[in-house]
């Protein structure tokens, strides 16, 4: 009896460990997902942002770069956020005039953003942008979220450099 016990609480306290265990290696594996994910976005964003000539601002979720001639792809790539229906998470993507599109992060929380900032900060001031032809930094923030279940299991959260538009000619 007193054998049978004992063999009921190890078992408990293994499965429990078990359980445990597995649960860890499947939020690292959240994660590690989230973050390739990210990584890849801003690697593209990032060589799209440096070889554009210009830039088109829709909104803090969308705009437009547009690439230098003579550029071996498409000629404007716009980025943005598209919310999802009835939800607040949304989608991160990469569109070309060439009709190609591409969802780079899904799961990402409404609080995407770009932010552009001007070269140099005038007069001590800071260096935000306030419009197109002073615009010759881009920065974006996202949120993204692994779901289990319908509810979030995992976050990460992405804050890009400030990525310099390298063809850019700019108005100060």
């Amino acid at each position: 009896m007193i054998a049978a016990t004992l063999s009921v609480f190890t078992l408990a306290g293994v499965l429990s460990a078990f359980l445990l265990i597995g649960r860890t290696a499947l939020s690292a594996s959240n994660y590690s997902t989230m973050e390739g994910e990210i990584r890849n976005a801003l690697d593209l964003f990032a060589a799209d942002a440096r070889n554009a000539a210009d830039i088109r601002w829709q909104s803090a979720q969308s705009i437009t770069l547009v690439m230098p001639a003579g550029h071996s792809g498409p000629g404007e790539i716009t980025y943005r956020y598209i919310p999802a229906d009835g939800s607040s998470l949304g989608t991160f993507r990469r569109e070309t005039n060439d009709g190609a599109a591409r969802d780079l992060v899904d799961n990402v929380a409404s609080d995407f953003a770009f932010q552009r900032y001007k070269l140099q900060p005038s007069g001590g001031g800071d260096n935000i942008a306030t419009n197109d032809l002073e615009t010759k930094q881009i920065q974006l923030s996202l949120r993204a979220l692994a779901l289990s279940d319908g509810a979030p299991a995992a976050s990460q959260t992405a804050v890009s450099t400030s990525y310099v538009l390298r063809n850019k000619n700019v108005s100060q």
